[in-house]
């Protein structure tokens, strides 16, 4: 599970670049019962979601020039310069130097080898969302990529993660865990699932990362995202030991995960 302790290697923060940010508040308002929160800053358009009065994500701007709206997963780390120089040798892109948002905390943005684009951030007097594990918040990262083999090196590599496998119901592959190093499995925090470039259509055959939100009815969370003008590639379903879940995209696009937990 996801906590707010954030040991490094750890999802810690998320953003969303949307081209209208405005319609992108008002969406996640209304199908993660967030509160939205606009930046004091004109330069910058954006701000922050909260749930219940805690920080749960961001929101920008979309201004890369042919970017698809997505979702960006920020992992914890004492050091995004070490961390940089590590993503360079593993053979990975860097996309956004690292840079200091005030005294807030370091980030850095790059790219995997094989094309999934990530994040990292060294906290200052900002550790990350206030809020996860929750309903309508951060529960699980998946990186949906074309060679987990290959990915599991490269971030074994930049966070030293531990990895544990099971197989998906239906004979549909191998689900593979991510643990932070020196965690116990307890501490889990996302997977990785090997796909095709012709099942990665929503980003021309590139990975990806995507996040998982908790809900507490995933049927009606999903009502909720096609009346407000998203849409579903999938499910809802039930997935085994896991809990009941859906594949959705926002009006624009980004796409995220919808989950009920199964209560253990």
């Amino acid at each position: 599970m996801i906590t707010t302790d954030f040991a490094p290697g750890a999802p810690c923060w998320l953003d969303l670049g949307a081209p209208d940010v405005p319609a992108a508040a008002a969406f996640y308002s209304a199908v993660l019962g967030w509160d939205y929160e606009s930046m004091d800053d004109e330069s910058m358009e954006g701000g922050m979601f909260r749930k219940d009065g805690k920080i749960v994500a961001g929101l920008g701007k979309l201004t890369e020039e042919g970017a698809r709206s997505a979702w960006m997963i920020y992992y914890s780390v004492p050091d995004a310069d070490a961390t940089t120089q590590a993503v360079e040798r593993a053979g990975g892109t860097v996309r956004v130097a690292p840079m200091d948002l005030d005294e807030w905390g370091r980030m850095a943005q790059y790219t995997d080898p094989l094309g999934g684009q990530f994040a990292v951030w060294q906290p200052g007097t900002s550790k990350g969302v206030e809020l996860v594990d929750q309903p309508g918040s951060l529960s699980w990262t998946e990186l949906m990529t074309t060679d987990v083999a290959a990915a599991k090196e490269f971030y074994r590599e930049i966070f030293g993660w531990q990895y544990s496998e099971m197989e998906m119901p239906g004979g549909e592959g191998t689900y593979h865990m991510i643990t932070p190093a020196g965690q116990p499995e307890e501490r889990m925090h996302g997977g990785l699932v090997e796909l095709g470039k012709e099942d990665l259509s929503l980003t021309n055959g590139r990975p990806y990362w995507h996040p998982v939100f908790a809900v507490d009815d995933c049927d009606a969370t999903v009502a909720k995202v096609t009346e407000n003008g998203g849409s579903v590639q999938m499910g809802p379903e039930d997935a085994e030991g896991v809990g009941r879940l859906a594949v959705c995209l926002d009006r624009a696009g980004a796409d995220f995960v919808v989950l009920k937990p199964t209560e253990s």
